[in-house]
């Protein structure tokens, strides 16, 4: 079987794909919690959420700390710059894309405009 790495930016992505994971992020970017507190925040079982936390943590965006009996949730020292700048590198290009094509339109209207006043002179 070949084993396969994923590079840290399908990991990020795959871990936030998920609207609970994106809620649990925001929710520790408020305060740490344990994840107890995360499942009844969300309605789910306590083994729903020590799945979608785990998942967070393998991708770096949540640690967490066992003390006794209660494993207490804060975000991870990841801060997703890499993702950023992945993002801002298409959102430049579609940006672009759009202005070309805002260009292009607005280029038809004026000759429609010009046309529809030469058909009626």
């Amino acid at each position: 079987m070949v084993q396969y790495t994923r590079a840290p930016l399908d990991t990020s992505f795959a871990a936030l794909s998920d609207a609970t994971r994106r809620g649990v992020i925001e929710q520790l970017g408020r305060a740490d919690a344990s994840i107890t507190d995360l499942a009844e925040k969300f309605h789910m079982t306590l083994t729903g959420m020590k799945k979608h936390v785990g998942i967070l943590e393998q991708a770096g965006l949540v640690t967490t700390e066992k003390i006794g009996r209660v494993r207490t949730c804060k975000l991870g020292l990841r801060r997703l710059k890499e993702e950023a700048a992945w993002i801002e590198r298409y959102r430049q290009l579609w940006d672009t894309r759009f202005d070309e094509l805002d260009k292009v339109v607005e280029e038809l209207k004026r000759k429609e405009k010009v046309d529809g006043r030469k058909k009626t002179a």
